[in-house]
């Protein structure tokens, strides 16, 4: 788009100035980046002009255009941000300022030229790539433009990655799926989702995407054909009732085609028997200088007319039961409204069918932008625009509270994306939580003394669990105490008390506020409780206070009892040390706990010094688990047996010169046997109700033993097969949750 173009793209109205301060942002971009240019081998200026084209469309205020020409200056050039405010003004600086988000040090890997990172494994996020989203993030605050002008520039990056190295574009396309294509949506600019969804898959999954644009390449004729009979009998029955709308076929995307599929289990073949038809209905003309009332009475006669296409839909056609949806009385939680129905069509396959008035359409084409436009000759914004910034800025109002990257990236995807459940309150109130979400979450979500006091629940009626998951439609009721706080094991991961960020956080911000000797009492018994389930010994805590940065060891636990700092974060951090230090290979490898954001490696499962390709087993007598100290016993006909460092065996042997120094590598798509003690006050249904909580996690259980103690009291040593240290916590949470268990640890080799 040339420079005259977009300067007339502007929404009318637009004062000379304004247009004016858009030609000096784009002359001035022009002078900075002069000489740059993008792996595609474009002039660097035009990626600036595409974003404002872009964002053009969305018809946004001529400051938003401009901020996004001058996007990139401070972050690619010798341009300050204060320079900006000289040259324009401190609005112009703010939003610049605000897109650029990240600081010199952070590698951008969406920008050509930039460094590029080590390989990641496909699907995943890494650690610094999730401390840049949440930079971003941070940065964006509250003005809903820096939002808008960075989708616009990850939609322009995007239609141009097949410019950049492989590993490169398979890491950015699978963060547009993950954050932006999903941050669109919740937006509601639908136009911006579905095109980042369909060109984040053809980078991240290139064979399906080309072997499903082939199959709807083929069948293109037949369906064309029959949608232009769909759309004239439409047509003609919307004018003998006298309606004025847009009749059109509902275009399907790739990226939703494959989700479909997956979803359903069923074939391209499948999914197309479905139809989709759109009718857009319009609403009177509006009148010379009509007011706001005006304005909503046209509007509510063509939300009647949208019923009244309804029932001629369901007269023309037969209607399926259980799929109609009336998104118009109670709009979805991006505030997409819409009638929804399914039709069985004259040939006996299902016809989708959307109703919606004009002002609906461009809603839901261009979201939140679609409120940004001049009323009356000022610049007084659509009340709706109000609506939607405070509920975006209600739903993450905990984003500068968590300062963990990868924690950042599990919020956003629980919180703000895809996957939500609609849940009521005991007077009919709509609450919109993240799915997966649990009575505490709605508790908090209502108000935070709520959350505090909340003892108890009930689901429609009944009496469930703190950490149940709630569903769509359930009415929740919040069995408070006059006074009291929250329990620290809210905050437990592995006991699925909170799945909101929101109410995690506000979790922690009560633990802050508590005596801090009583947070170093509760760090402490944190800390030992992990480690002794664990067993792992021998942990300096003054030199582990030093190595997290803090002076003493005190401090440290402070941090862990209000839950600035998870034990889970400490007890990797052991691990790391406890593998560090014995092979070169052996000091890069992840944490036992870093497939959160990824699948393990499947390499070598352990290294031995000085040899390569022998064969290896876990010897049985200790059961050893990625993170012990290990060493290597050459047997004479079963290669070489891992051993535990501390084991009895090992420790006894009278052939020293057999042993091998050995070291883990990465962990192996394979399980590790691990043998437990379990410690419970017997009674019926036991044993029954702990290898329900081990098969939860997906954990085989290979040997169990129980003998009585004491009275009533029984012994119980179990071998189950874990991955990593994480699973293995998992269970061992699971098991203490077991009515009248209490004690579970992992056994030492050499005792029982």
């Amino acid at each position: 788009m040339e420079l005259a173009k977009l300067v007339d793209s502007l929404p009318t109205g637009t004062p000379l100035p304004e247009r004016l301060l858009v030609e000096r942002a784009h002359e001035f971009a022009a002078r900075q980046h002069a000489g740059q240019m993008r792996a595609s081998g474009h002039p660097y200026l035009q990626h600036c002009m595409a974003v404002a084209e872009i964002l053009a469309g969305l018809n946004l205020p001529a400051a938003a255009i401009a901020a996004a020409l001058l996007h990139d200056v401070v972050e690619d050039t010798s341009t300050t941000v204060a320079d900006l405010q000289r040259e324009f003004n401190p609005e112009i600086a703010r939003l610049v300022d605000g897109v650029t988000q990240l600081t010199q040090q952070v590698a951008r890997v969406d920008k050509a030229g930039a460094p590029d990172p080590a390989p990641a494994l496909p699907g995943t996020i890494t650690a610094q790539r999730a401390d840049t989203i949440r930079k971003t993030f941070l940065a964006m605050g509250d003005d809903v433009r820096i939002m808008l002008i960075k989708l616009a520039d990850r939609l322009h990056n995007m239609r141009t990655l097949a410019h950049l190295p492989a590993a490169k574009r398979q890491r950015i396309a699978q963060e547009t799926l993950d954050i932006f294509a999903p941050l669109a949506n919740r937006l509601g600019i639908w136009q911006f989702k579905w095109e980042l969804e369909d060109l984040g898959m053809r980078h991240t999954n290139p064979a399906r995407y080309k072997e499903l644009a082939a199959a709807l390449q083929m069948g293109h004729g037949d369906r064309e054909r029959v949608m232009a009979e769909i759309v004239k009998r439409m047509e003609r029955e919307l004018q003998l009732q006298g309606i004025t709308a847009d009749v059109t076929g509902r275009p399907k995307h790739l990226y939703s085609i494959w989700r479909k599929m997956e979803r359903k289990e069923v074939t391209f073949e499948k999914v197309f028997d479905v139809r989709a038809l759109r009718v857009v209905v319009h609403s009177a003309a509006a009148e010379a200088g009509e007011d706001e009332k005006a304005h909503e009475r046209r509007e509510k006669l063509a939300i009647a007319n949208c019923y009244v296409v309804l029932g001629l839909a369901h007269q023309i056609w037969k209607p399926i039961p259980g799929e109609f949806d009336d998104y118009i009385a109670t709009p979805k939680d991006n505030f997409y409204r819409s009638l929804h129905t399914a039709v069985v069509y004259d040939d006996g396959k299902t016809l989708e069918v959307q109703i919606r008035t004009r002002e609906m359409d461009q809603n839901a084409n261009l979201g939140i932008a679609a409120h940004w436009r001049y009323k009356e000759g000022n610049r007084k914004l659509d009340k709706s625009f109000d609506q939607r910034v405070e509920w975006l800025r209600s739903m993450m109002d905990w984003r500068s509270a968590v300062t963990d990257g990868p924690e950042f990236v599990d919020a956003l995807k629980s919180d703000l994306f895809p996957d939500r459940v609609l849940i009521f309150t005991p007077r009919g109130d709509i609450i919109d939580l993240p799915a997966g979400a649990t009575p505490i979450d709605f508790a908090y979500h209502v108000h935070t003394s709520v959350g505090e006091r909340c003892r108890g629940s009930k689901v429609n009626g009944k009496l469930v669990p703190l950490n149940y998951a709630l569903h769509t439609g359930e009415r929740v009721e919040i069995l408070t105490a006059k006074r009291g706080g929250p329990s620290r094991d809210w905050l437990n991961i592995e006991l699925g008390y909170v799945a909101s960020a929101r109410a995690r956080e506000k979790i922690r911000t009560y633990f802050k506020l508590q005596d801090r000797d009583n947070n170093v009492v509760a760090g402490r018994r944190m800390l030992d409780h992990e480690l002794k389930r664990l067993n792992l010994a021998g942990v300096l805590l003054d030199e582990l206070a030093t190595e997290f940065n803090f002076e003493k060891a005190d401090d440290l636990l402070a941090a862990i009892g209000c839950h600035d700092l998870s034990s889970h974060t400490v007890i990797n951090h052991v691990v790391r040390q406890l593998r560090a230090g014995q092979t070169d290979e052996a000091r890069l490898l992840p944490p036992p706990d870093s497939t959160r954001h990824g699948a393990p490696v499947e390499t070598t499962e352990v290294s031995v010094l000085g040899t390569g390709g022998l064969l290896t087993r876990l010897a049985s007598c200790c059961s050893p688990l990625p993170g012990d100290d290990i060493v290597g016993y050459t047997t004479r006909t079963r290669g070489i047996s891992i051993h535990r460092g501390d084991c009895p065996n090992v420790l006894a042997t009278r052939e020293p010169e057999r042993l091998l120094a050995c070291s883990w590598g990465r962990e192996a798509a394979r399980s590790y046997p691990v043998p437990l003690r379990i410690v419970a006050f017997d009674r019926a249904g036991l044993m029954r109700d702990i290898a329900t909580r081990v098969a939860n996690e997906h954990v085989s259980i290979k040997a169990f033993d129980m003998q009585p103690d004491q009275g009533h009291v029984v012994l119980m040593q179990m071998t189950i097969d874990v991955s990593n240290l994480a699973q293995l916590r998992k269970v061992l949470s699971g098991i203490e949750q077991v009515p009248n268990v209490t004690e579970v640890h992992r056994i030492k080799p050499g005792k029982t």
